[in-house]
């Protein structure tokens, strides 16, 4: 059989396996995870995740010709953060969800890998840039399917308003400012801006429509949609920011918005990539295909056999039994990764009940297992299954 070609993984400054890794009683991240820093495929010109982050920051520099805001540029910041840029100048409160290490990588008590590019906010806020664009790699547990990986990208864009526009706001809070007719021109502004980016991505005749949101760092919010193969698709969300995070940002005199979306969002829909896991390929067959400042749909190049291996296991102890470690999901999904890596396509909880006698809970997954580049055997297959079976009780559970 004749092998793949393969390039050699391109590494940035903050590709350092051992900073991730640190000895601390907080850190939940992965050997796997950790090598995925500092591949910053954004930054690479000829790489999907890279045309779509240029493609963009192109919108923005012909706004800065045509209407004199000039949007400063940054792709490179460190994706270790602390959960005071993180969350508190965002306003997340401490018991959100997103904070919990089940859904974060935490690297100490106090810092963390970025969970999105809105980290940096307030730091540029602060330093005094009136204008904004920040991309980057992030990093969330998740589930494990064709559209979510546990490291993906976004860019943030932030604009703060022209004083002369928001003159008669002074002094204004809460809902007489969100009622003002200031407030809604930063809201014109913004879906101006917003629609335009759309156009330059997918054409001025595509559809695209607003719907309200909640985040806790914008108010009033929003997310926009575009009607795009036959289905209306979220794009990005977005708002006028909090005036509290503008206070904490040391900018309360000002008023402006921001937005957020993902790179790999828009890049599976406009190259019609159709397995997430694609982007971190080294797989010269998929790099191939791309040129820098080109769109062109993926052409599949391979689709080898899946292989499928169920695991089932008690997740909780009887009410006669003493506790031992809860067992939490991600948990799991990152130690199917550790031991699998990039082999694993989908995991999908197949049954669970809870025995009517012990009062014991049980969960069945079914883990399909897929190479991009060559088939797999059950053999190699199995040999992972033992070394996951092995990793159970560490979960808090107990196999089958």
């Amino acid at each position: 059989r004749t092998s793949t070609p393969l390039q050699t993984p391109s590494l940035g400054k903050y590709a350092d396996e051992s900073r991730y890794l640190a000895p601390h009683p907080s850190n939940n991240i992965t050997p796997h995870i950790a090598s995925l820093v500092g591949r910053d495929l954004h930054l690479r010109g000829a790489h999907p995740i890279g045309i779509i982050r240029a493609k963009i920051q192109e919108y923005f520099v012909s706004l800065s010709q045509n209407t004199g805001t000039d949007y400063k540029i940054f792709d490179a910041e460190d994706p270790i953060v602390t959960s005071e840029q993180c969350f508190d100048d965002l306003l997340i409160p401490p018991d959100h969800p997103g904070r919990a290490p089940n859904d974060t990588y935490y690297v100490t008590d106090s810092t963390l890998l970025r969970t999105h590019t809105s980290a940096h906010q307030s730091q540029h806020l602060r330093s005094g840039i009136d204008a904004f664009l920040c991309s980057g790699d992030v990093y969330r547990r998740d589930e494990i399917d064709a559209t979510h990986y546990p490291a993906f990208h976004q860019m943030e864009g932030v604009k703060l308003m022209d004083h002369t526009l928001m003159g008669g706001a002074a002094g204004m809070s809460g809902e007489e400012w969100l009622k003002s007719p200031e407030c809604e021109k930063v809201v014109l502004d913004l879906k101006s801006t917003l629609e335009g980016l759309m156009d330059h991505l997918f054409g001025s005749t595509t559809p695209k429509r607003w719907n309200g949101d909640f985040f806790p760092f914008t108010q009033p919010s929003f997310e926009l949609e575009i009607y795009h193969n036959d289905e209306w698709m979220e794009v990005l969300g977005c708002g006028v920011i909090h005036e509290q995070v503008l206070g904490l940002s040391n900018r309360s005199d000002r008023r402006g918005w921001a937005f957020g979306l993902g790179l790999e969002r828009l890049a599976m829909i406009l190259f019609k990539i159709p397995d997430i896991r694609l982007f971190w390929t080294e797989d010269e067959r998929f790099h191939g295909q791309f040129e820098e400042g080109k769109i062109a749909e993926f052409q599949s190049y391979s689709k080898y056999p899946p292989v499928f291996k169920d695991i089932a296991f008690w997740t909780s102890k009887g009410d006669d039994e003493s506790d031992g470690k809860e067992f939490v999901e991600n948990d799991f999904f990152d130690s199917v990764r550790s031991v699998a890596g990039d082999l694993v396509e989908k995991i999908e909880l197949i049954d669970s009940f809870t025995h009517p006698k012990t009062g014991r809970s049980s969960r069945c997954y079914r883990i399909s297992y897929r190479s991009m580049d060559r088939s797999l055997t059950n053999e190699e297959i199995d040999a992972l299954q033992f070394k996951l079976r092995d990793e159970c009780p560490s979960l808090g559970c107990e196999l089958r």
